[in-house]
């Protein structure tokens, strides 16, 4: 695996650590869950051959700390920091863009307000449910869920999650901790996923899956978004707002090996079909 080059950027309430592999036009990756810039590992190096690589932890996750701990976060204030990033490393061309369930609403935002900055956007899975016509409930779900976070604590709250999301209708597992068995690097990325958790579920999750699309914004970028869901999680929660929105826009729905986390699951099949999506 290439040791990538680090970075690090200033935005408005936050600075971002990101990690660039590679030469040549920018892939912006943008992680999702709580996972950070090490989720692309498996597939970067592969990516690397024909782009500038850049990956990076969200706002607030790993090694991007926010000013204010306690503040609320939105999706719009996420994908101006994926803007950032491509202004920088990319200031004189479009950048093609992938994100994952959380990172590919981002990434949705990102096209719909800044389509001059993106070239390509492959969003895979983006769990946008207020498209969903039983959208009321998953509202009621991720209610009890933030309940279950506030009576019972972190762990019941991450099982409840995850069994709503691999349910027909249901929602995003979050991730186990780290076997003492993994490597350093491996082990290192476990135990940041760990303590991202409360984070991600007491924050990103409520502010993310109520956020609607502008649909007739998108509808109209359509030639430069591929919708993308994976070919085992087929009929769950996250799998079906990319099958709707596909629908919808009269495209094609690319299925992607493994199920929701089948970038960690099939990296190298993952990858070699990502790179045939984004050159397209």
């Amino acid at each position: 695996m290439t040791v990538p080059a680090t970075g690090r950027l200033r935005v408005a309430g936050a600075t971002l650590h990101y990690e660039v592999r590679g030469q040549g036009p920018l892939l912006l990756l943008i992680p999702g869950g709580a996972g950070d810039a090490a989720s692309y590992d498996g597939v970067a190096d592969v990516l690397a051959a024909d782009w500038t690589v850049a990956s990076y932890d969200a706002r607030g996750m790993s090694r991007s700390p926010l000013d204010d701990p306690g503040a609320e976060q939105h999706v719009a204030s996420h994908a101006d920091d994926a803007y950032r990033l491509i202004e920088l490393l990319s200031p004189g061309a479009p950048a093609r863009v992938a994100g994952c369930s959380s990172g590919a609403i981002v990434a949705l935002h990102l096209l719909a307000t800044h389509p001059d900055r993106v070239e390509r956007v492959v969003a895979h899975e983006p769990p946008v449910v207020e498209v969903l016509p039983d959208a009321a409930e998953h509202r009621a779900m991720l209610a009890r869920v933030q309940d279950t976070f506030h009576r019972e604590g972190l762990m019941p709250a991450v099982a409840e999650f995850a069994a709503a999301l691999r349910r027909p209708g249901g929602a995003e597992p979050a991730g186990p901790a780290a076997p003492a068995e993994l490597p350093p690097g491996a082990a290192a990325r476990a135990e940041r996923t760990m303590a991202n958790l409360p984070y991600f579920l007491g924050r990103i999750v409520p502010a993310f899956m109520a956020y609607a699309p502008d649909v007739d914004r998108l509808a109209a970028l359509a030639g430069r978004l591929v919708l993308a869901a994976g070919d085992e999680s087929r009929g769950e929660l996250p799998y079906r707002p990319a099958a709707c929105l596909a629908v919808r826009f009269g495209t094609e729905l690319v299925h992607f090996p493994g199920g929701h986390t089948g970038l960690s699951t099939h990296p190298a099949a993952f990858a070699e079909l990502l790179r045939e999506t984004l050159a397209g």
